[in-house]
């Protein structure tokens, strides 16, 4: 057995990270608003001993026009932080990560419920901060237009300071640029002394913040060489900021589709890519590359010439760089990132995709991975119950839970 072993953590996402999930003849199309739903998730992977759940979040509609919402597996869902909290009462040892924004919140006020989460789950909570990148996110909070990705990221900056010293009960009293707090948190450390925090920005003012304040990154990349130029680049930021390369896991998003053979599970794949209508995958690639109008061009033309966007500035360049190094049409790659938004994909037997997580795990690109099954139960049921096992058979993952702490699953430090 290995003595490093991989995390893995659980994306929940509605009725699945897939854009056309909602349309599989199995899915539970309710699903967004559904607690047994989430509930049932969060125990199968806590049976699997999956490190955490991870709700990701936008306190708005996704996508503008309301035809094309309505099309998609991801227009209704619960804010999550209440979700979690549900969860926390029907779970027992598995990780509750919820995002919440820098853009959106306070600081105070958003120390005091991950806190509150923190102590009710017995030392299980993690923040995933976000800027936020949408304008109609931004529309909801009286803004006319998304801030600057530098000045989001400086409000940011401040945001992680004060809330990382409320929770670790430094001297009270902070005014700053953006934020004033006089007085120290109502509520007590947990089992694990403060939230674990958790981040996936990947420009440079994101990954920057990250060595300076995160335990997890969660990250996008599609081949071995992106994930490894990241995983080092960011390792090697920590010693700038005192910190160990251990400190921080980094989990790439991985979208896997598994079966007894590479050929059924190519067909569960194919059979889903038939679903999506083309103009819903072209919003959807739209709204990730800052382009209102994409759909003005030729769909089985190249992509066009864009100006460095505002808002998610990582993960533009990841697309554009995907779509010139393989050729691919507007159509041919809206249907390829409608399947995990720019994740990485593998589709075949445990294990193959067990050998695909380990070279990327053993060859220093990965700390574990964020599992984003396509649609919800069935290709969660299917790593849970085929690729878990396989990994456990090879050393690479736990039979079970060392601790009762996120921070213990996580092999984190507890603050002092």
């Amino acid at each position: 057995m290995t003595a490093r072993q991989m995390k893995l953590g659980l994306f929940l996402w509605a009725t699945g990270h897939h854009i056309a999930a909602w349309r599989h003849p199995d899915a539970h199309v309710t699903a967004g608003i559904d607690i047994d739903h989430y509930i049932a998730l969060a125990r199968t992977a806590e049976a699997a001993k999956f490190d955490m759940v991870f709700c990701e979040d936008a306190a708005g509609l996704r996508e503008a026009n309301v035809n094309i919402a309505s099309q998609t597996s991801r227009s209704i869902g619960f804010e999550p932080i209440s979700l979690l909290s549900a969860l926390a009462a029907q779970t027992e040892r598995i990780g509750l990560v919820s995002t919440a924004s820098t853009s959106y919140n306070e600081p105070y006020g958003l120390a005091r419920m991950f806190a509150s989460l923190d102590n009710l789950s017995g030392g299980r909570a993690g923040w995933n901060l976000v800027t936020s990148a949408s304008p109609i996110e931004a529309a909801n909070f009286g803004a006319t237009g998304l801030r600057p990705h530098a000045d989001r990221y400086a409000r940011a900056r401040e945001f992680a300071t004060v809330i990382t010293g409320l929770w670790h009960r430094k001297p009270a009293g902070h005014d700053g640029e953006s934020f004033s707090v006089r007085d120290p948190l109502d509520i007590p450390p947990s089992p694990q002394g403060a939230p674990v925090m958790v981040q996936a920005g990947a420009s440079n003012d994101g990954k920057d913040l990250a060595a300076r304040t995160a335990d997890v990154v969660f990250s996008a990349a599609q081949t071995f060489e992106e994930a490894k130029a990241f995983y080092d680049d960011l390792k090697g930021r920590l010693a700038a900021y005192g910190r160990q390369p251990d400190d921080v896991k980094i989990m790439p998003g991985v979208a896997p589709i598994v079966a007894a053979t590479k050929g059924e599970a190519q067909a569960k794949y194919d059979a889903l890519q038939e679903l999506i209508p083309d103009d819903v995958g072209v919003a959807l690639l739209s709204s990730y590359l800052s382009i209102s109008d994409l759909w003005r061009y030729p769909i089985d033309g190249p992509l066009p010439e864009l100006p460095e966007s505002e808002g998610m500035k990582s993960r533009q360049a990841l697309v554009i760089e995907q779509a010139r190094r393989d050729g691919l049409s507007i159509r041919e790659l809206a249907r390829y990132f409608a399947g995990a938004r720019g994740h990485w994909r593998i589709v075949g037997t445990a294990g193959e995709i067990a050998d695909e997580l380990q070279a990327r795990f053993e060859g220093g690109a990965a700390d574990g991975f964020n599992v984003m099954p396509s649609w919800f139960p069935g290709e969660l049921d299917a790593f849970a119950t085929l690729v878990v096992p396989e990994l456990q058979r090879r050393g690479l993952f736990r039979k079970d839970y060392e601790g009762r702490t996120l921070r213990e699953h996580l092999g984190l430090k507890r603050p002092v």
